[in-house]
């Protein structure tokens, strides 16, 4: 088998093998268990279960035969069931592991249905004719991922008389339009911003709750104002207390801005599931990989020793060639997928070690101001693979840990100088900046000018413009945004 060498830079030409290799290299482990389901799906050489001695033997005798002359005869063997028109017909391809559809084979993501189809579901629940329920149909496949309907109405009453000989008005529309925004997610189907916070307010449990019924009249008669966070202007307007506005604009800000909440359409089933487990005996850490990425693996014994016999045979049958040839071909796919499957193991440990003994401290208590500065090129020089490699496992992996689950990208970061020439994670700088904003008053928020004199009386040499970014990589509003009555 192929030896798989990662090293080697992009701008040289993988084989099939090197390319599955990384894209097994990718998988998280949350998705291993659907991979190897797929690989066993797709080649009868492959099992699942302990490796025995015995089986070892034929593998090592299918090994020793592994360059041997097919041409020999057998007249004891019978591969009558590996004979018929399935695998005659079979495209086999030169290296005798994988073909390009499945190269393209996307890894399988656990889902649960796509919004549209929950949707069509709750419609089937309204009591409507025929008719109704496809000006329905039509409505909700006019929802776009984030769940509104931005088309203008009268261009879905155009759709549907020239698609669907359908004849309506802007009336009936709107009649079947309100029964959908009665679906869940709460908001659906709205046309704009200030409608969907509006059907989400007006479903709530208790809609003469006073809050409720503040939130609505903000919403409905001062919205405006209410996005650009003039809550003087509110408060004035509808003669409401500054403990009234407040308690409202809480209400109102914990409402779901996009009902659809994706961006593709379907509702997601999230698994986070650690690839690597640390533990802490004593002061001293050890770094594991997650069990469910050491599956146990073998090589078929009804395939291995299919093999032997003909090794043993005499037979110069083409179309029985042909078909050993075959099998031969799926042994090789089974033991390079063990093989590929023992080095991912052995590569992602690697390079889980070395970002452990770069970041020691850090892994010693979980204090954000520990880490040091490390880019994918430092791991990659201690483990001497290429940078390409580190990446991949970095961008798809995570370490549990005593004080949480972190991914392994969260510890790669660049420096920053300080007062006294030391360079300091840019992840530190980012906890300190969030510390500041959440001690700051809220009536007075600190403007960027005023964070980076603050950092620079800290002794982090850091501009006005690294600030910015920093803060919109936190998800941190300008100031005018954060002030609060």
């Amino acid at each position: 088998m192929q030896k798989l060498n990662l090293s080697q830079t992009l701008s040289q030409k993988l084989s099939p093998q090197q390319i599955q290799f990384i894209k097994l290299l990718q998988v998280p482990t949350a998705e291993l268990d659907a991979r190897i389901e797929e690989e066993l799906e797709i080649n009868p050489a492959l099992e699942e279960g302990k490796d025995k001695e015995q089986e070892q033997t034929q593998e090592d005798d299918y090994e020793d035969s592994y360059e041997d002359d097919l041409g020999r005869d057998d007249h004891e063997l019978n591969l009558d069931d590996y004979l018929d028109d399935e695998y005659s017909g079979y495209k086999m391809q030169g290296d005798g592991n994988y073909n390009s559809d499945e190269d393209d084979r996307e890894i399988p993501i656990s889902s649960q249905a796509s919004l549209h189809e929950q949707l069509i579901s709750q419609l089937n629940f309204l009591k409507l004719d025929e008719r109704q329920k496809i000006i329905g149909q039509q409505l909700i496949g006019s929802i776009e991922n984030d769940g509104y309907i931005r088309r203008d109405l009268e261009a879905i009453i155009n759709d549907l008389a020239f698609g669907q000989n359908i004849e309506t008005d802007l009336d009936e529309l709107e009649e079947i339009l309100r029964k959908i925004q009665t679906f869940d997610p709460a908001g659906i189907a709205a046309r704009n911003l200030q409608e969907c916070l509006l059907i989400q307010l007006e479903r709530k449990e208790h809609p003469d709750d006073p809050d409720v019924q503040h939130a609505l009249l903000i919403i409905h008669d001062c919205f405006d104002e209410f996005t650009k966070k003039h809550y003087s202007k509110i408060q004035k307007r509808l003669d409401l207390s500054e403990d009234e506005i407040k308690e409202a604009v809480n209400l109102i800000t914990r409402l779901n801005p996009k009902p659809g909440g994706i961006s593709d359409g379907l509702v997601r089933t999230q698994y986070i599931i650690p690839d690597f487990i640390l533990t802490n005996n004593s002061g001293k850490l050890e770094v594991s990989l997650n069990s469910r990425n050491a599956p146990e693996l073998r090589i078929s014994r009804s395939y291995a020793e299919m093999f032997d016999a003909y090794d043993k045979s005499d037979k110069k049958d083409k179309k029985l060639k042909e078909t050993v040839t075959f099998v031969k071909q799926k042994l090789d796919s089974a033991k390079w997928f063990i093989d590929a499957i023992k080095q991912r193991q052995n590569t992602l440990l690697r390079t889980m070690e070395a970002i452990l003994k770069y970041q020691y401290e850090f892994f010693l208590d979980g204090d954000e101001t520990n880490l040091r500065p490390m880019i994918l090129k430092d791991i990659a020089e201690k483990i001497d693979m290429d940078i390409s490699t580190v990446s991949r496992v970095a961008n798809s992996k995570s370490i549990q840990t005593e004080f949480g689950v972190y991914p392994l990208k969260y510890f790669f970061s660049e420096g920053i100088s300080t007062d006294s020439g030391e360079d300091v994670s840019n992840r530190e700088v980012k906890s300190v900046l969030q510390g500041m904003v959440d001690a700051e008053d809220k009536k007075k928020p600190l403007s960027d000018d005023k964070l980076v004199k603050m950092l620079n009386k800290k002794g982090y040499n850091i501009a006005r413009r690294t600030v910015a970014k920093y803060r919109e990589q936190l998800q941190i509003p300008v100031a005018r945004l954060r002030k609060e009555l």
